[in-house]
């Protein structure tokens, strides 16, 4: 759920404690700062789900049935009162897709969200990004509230196989928390956003554990292979009680006829596959 944000805006960053960062990655990086400096046109955003090969706004209905997007892979739950998700997955190690080209830039992000579909003025989202460049591999763990474009935390450290807890939790529909935990080094960031800070109020209907292939000036980025995501220990609250997401709607990725992703729910568990 990102509008125009640049390269990722939640491409993980791998750090200081880390491998040190190459002169390519450092320029990477260099460009994101730069540009978010710039303002939101060039600016990497999630977006709401769209029907495949457009911009028209996906809306979810009750069918049991697996709904196709051109960028959301995951689950959705639609109702009322939802405050606060979160999901555990292990960082995968992204590959060029068949036939790509070793020199381009594919991408994909990992975040869990409170709302964008059913209600699409808004969403409480955080994440991380996952790219792979001339064989080289960087990750970006980043907040956002849409429709103001996503940040990169800075602080973490984030590698292939890092087992990563994300949650989001609002406060009131204009506030809350985004955080990122990486469990496997112990590190972990939060941003709390302000009603003065965001410009759309939640309307709480919708929790979700989402693979996407985001938005960056105007286009969606290059989709990545990722293998698999799972998110595990699945939960949102809703009214005051937590719910799993069994029952959710289903999506996968579909870009110029040809589906991208196999996703599904299993008790407190989301997969996504690159297919």
């Amino acid at each position: 759920m990102k509008f125009n944000v640049a390269l990722s805006g939640a491409l993980f960053a791998a750090s200081a404690l880390a491998a040190p960062l190459t002169a390519k990655r450092q320029a990477r990086h260099e460009a994101r700062r730069l540009a978010r400096a710039e303002g939101a046109k060039t600016q990497r955003h999630s977006n709401p789900p769209f029907q495949p090969d457009t911009h028209d706004v996906l809306q979810l209905n009750s069918t049991s049935h697996v709904q196709y997007s051109s960028n959301w892979a995951g689950a959705v739950l639609v109702g009322s009162g939802y405050t606060a998700v979160t999901g555990v997955f292990t960082v995968p190690t992204p590959r060029p897709p068949p036939g790509g080209s070793s020199s381009e830039a594919y991408s994909a992000s990992a975040w869990v969200g409170i709302d964008g579909d059913t209600d699409g003025n808004a969403i409480l989202q955080t994440g991380v990004d996952f790219t792979i460049q001339d064989g080289e591999v960087s990750y970006d763990a980043w907040y956002e509230w849409f429709p103001d474009y996503a940040y990169d935390f800075s602080g973490i450290d984030i590698s292939s196989g890092d087992v990563i807890k994300v949650t989001v939790e609002a406060t009131t529909k204009s506030s809350g928390t985004a955080t990122v935990e990486n469990t496997s080094n112990g590190q972990k960031v939060s941003h709390t956003f302000t009603s003065g800070e965001v410009e759309a109020s939640l309307g709480e209907v919708n929790a979700e554990w989402i693979v996407e292939d985001f938005e960056q000036n105007g286009s969606l980025v290059p989709l990545v292979d990722f293998g698999t995501v799972t998110f595990t220990d699945a939960e949102a609250v809703d009214n005051g009680a937590t719910v799993t997401p069994a029952g959710a709607q289903i999506l996968d990725i579909k870009q110029n006829n040809q589906v991208l992703t196999d996703s599904s729910v299993s008790g407190s568990s989301v997969t996504v596959k690159y297919v």
